[in-house]
């Protein structure tokens, strides 16, 4: 297994897709042409059934503080569930891609169940 870094290419790929399988195979995509080599890449978020789903797609860019840390969107959303009495059920969603050079993707996808804690 080979990191972008090991074969000297430096992309970033916008994630704007509209579904967690739509931004792992671009990202898979896109590194999968500019390698010439078979590619891995995956897109995740945790999803809180009290928020309808939210974070969801949008966990990294949850916070809307320019740079915000893990621990900073962590904080923001123990801040909106509070208005909801627990337990603070949720699951982690992950979808991975893996892409040739041709334009083949093939997906795979899991959830992780769980509860928000303090």
């Amino acid at each position: 297994m080979l990191t972008p870094k090991d074969v000297g290419i430096q992309l970033q790929v916008v994630e704007d897709g509209e579904t967690y399988a739509a931004n792992a195979a671009r990202k898979a995509l896109a590194f999968a042409r500019a390698s010439n080599l078979l590619s891995l890449s995956d897109d995740s978020g945790l999803e809180v059934e009290a928020l309808d789903g939210a974070p969801g797609l949008h966990s990294a860019r949850f916070s809307p503080q320019p740079g915000a840390t893990d621990a900073d969107r962590r904080a923001l959303l123990l801040q909106y569930l509070q208005a909801h009495s627990r337990p603070w059920w949720a699951h982690f969603h992950c979808t991975v891609a893996l892409a040739n050079p041709d334009g083949w993707v093939g997906l795979a996808e899991g959830n992780c169940p769980g509860e928000i804690i303090l």
